[in-house]
């Protein structure tokens, strides 16, 4: 049987019987007291909140966070929003799963957009960086999860090869801005800009749902990257300790101020200037993903984003904009 209703498709009273990721389940109480589960459903479309008001118990045994699960179910609107009332529920098997069907992934071919990072890492003509690169990249196990990561769990590029595509277009701005702003350490802005957000292959966790690990939770992709930097650059004989100074000042300092996570301000021209794209680009993607996933409706506002703290203008309706000049 394979997946056929996804989620962004189902309107009210549609039936809806069909495969589903858990991403959270939680036991609540109604205003009466009576107890029911709350499971939030996912699939590669987005997630959407299901109930469970029957056989509670029993159902609650069946899946936890993570699982994949078939439903039977009917759609139903509370307070304007669709949401899934279950009838039943049992435990997915592997055979019926394609983690393509639930995973959002980039639109690019990886593949070709990994080769044009590399062109980049060609370009890079001081030895040492260029042998730092090769020692991250060369590396099999650490290229593969590059190229699957995330660059987010949930602000931007939060699918599955996002880190590559985040990485790309960083480094791609970063060259065009390398022709305008003379002055700085090219090859040192590259690295910094190719390896920022290096420590991400190892704050989250994507073979299943997107979440942080331990490591990633308890310590976070700056410190994390740091440390890879630093054993990498150990095994490289006489690697210069200024230009290694340098290039961790970037990686430090990259978030832009302690109040977004980085334990430097941007000291250098260098590390002020991959801030400032590494924040142009995470912040233009968060809106563009925004824009596309808010509900289609008459208004030309956004929902409030809570993380941007804003709502987003997305201008006029394409109806309102027909009608523009009519009478």
């Amino acid at each position: 049987m394979k997946k056929s209703v996804f989620l962004k498709d189902i309107r009210a009273g549609d039936k809806v019987d069909d495969f589903f990721l858990v991403a959270e389940k939680n036991s609540a109480f109604s205003q009466k007291g009576t107890p029911y589960l709350n499971i939030r459903l996912k699939d590669r479309t987005g997630e959407m909140d299901a109930k469970v008001w029957e056989n509670v118990d029993k159902l609650d045994q069946v899946c936890k966070k993570g699982d994949y699960v078939f439903v039977r179910s009917r759609a139903v609107t509370y307070r304007n929003v669709i949401q899934l009332s279950l009838l039943d529920l049992r435990p997915a098997s592997p055979e019926e799963i394609d983690p393509l069907d639930y995973f959002p992934t980039i639109e690019g071919d990886v593949e070709v957009l990994f080769n044009e990072l590399c062109s980049y890492m060609d370009r890079v003509k001081d030895p040492y960086l260029a042998a730092l690169l090769h020692s991250f990249f060369d590396d099999e196990e650490f290229r593969e999860k590059f190229k699957r990561a995330p660059a987010a769990k949930g602000f931007h590029h939060n699918c599955l090869g996002g880190l590559l595509e985040h990485t790309l277009s960083v480094v791609r701005l970063l060259d065009f801005a390398l022709e305008h702003y003379r002055g700085l350490k090219r090859d040192l802005v590259l690295v910094g800009g190719i390896l920022h957000d290096v420590g991400k292959v190892r704050e989250f966790s994507y073979n299943g749902l997107v979440d942080y690990t331990d490591e990633g939770r308890l310590i976070g992709h700056i410190t994390i990257g740091i440390e890879m930097i630093n054993e990498k650059i150990s095994k490289i004989n006489d690697f210069p300790w200024q230009l290694a100074l340098e290039l961790r000042h970037i990686v430090l300092s990259h978030h832009g101020s302690l109040e977004y996570g980085s334990p430097k301000r941007p000291k250098t021209l260098e590390a002020l200037m991959v801030h400032q794209i590494d924040d142009l680009d995470a912040k233009i993607n968060a809106f563009q993903e925004f824009i596309k996933d808010a509900p289609d409706n008459d208004s030309p506002w956004t929902p409030y984003h809570r993380l941007l703290d804003r709502y987003i203008y997305r201008g006029p309706r394409e109806e309102s904009e027909s009608e523009e000049g009519s009478f």
